[in-house]
């Protein structure tokens, strides 16, 4: 199926791109979320008069994100554990603990835009994990995970 790009999609195209991708992931994903629409002749027709409206918008999620990412780059995430005496954690801190206590922190950050290279941190230890707050915005934070014995 062919569609219009309504933003950019990583490791797919940009704003009003018209890329073939496969069904399900189109009627699935693609269009429910408003990311793209099916290339007919009255969406592409429609989509060039919405054209200015629509980079307009990209460019001030854009630079909200980027605003954000100079607030967040850098900074230092502390979460407490229970731990045993050799520094192992009982469970793991996930994305979803990080984005929680940057939300507690200020920052409107969701569990989907931690990345964890690693994997979840499973023990007491300071650890770098990425933010992706945009497609093309992504920044560092630190984590420090302290044990408590229980």
């Amino acid at each position: 199926m062919q569609v219009i790009l309504l933003e950019k999609v990583l490791n797919l195209g940009n704003l009003g791109d018209i890329v073939k991708v496969k069904d399900g992931y189109a009627r699935n994903f693609l269009i429910p979320s408003g990311r793209a629409r099916r290339a007919t002749e009255a969406n592409k027709a429609e989509f060039e008069a919405r054209r200015a409206e629509l980079e307009k918008a990209a460019a001030a999620k854009l630079a909200e994100a980027q605003a954000l990412g100079e607030k967040l780059s850098g900074l230092t995430v502390k979460l407490t554990q229970k731990a045993g005496v050799d520094g192992r954690l009982f469970g793991s801190v996930t994305n979803h603990d990080i984005a929680e206590e940057l939300t507690k922190q200020g920052f409107a950050v969701s569990k989907a835009q931690v990345r964890m290279p690693n994997g979840p941190i499973k023990t007491v230890s300071d650890s770098a994990v990425s933010v992706a707050l945009h497609t093309d915005v992504v920044v560092e934070v630190n984590v420090s995970v302290y044990g408590e014995t229980a």
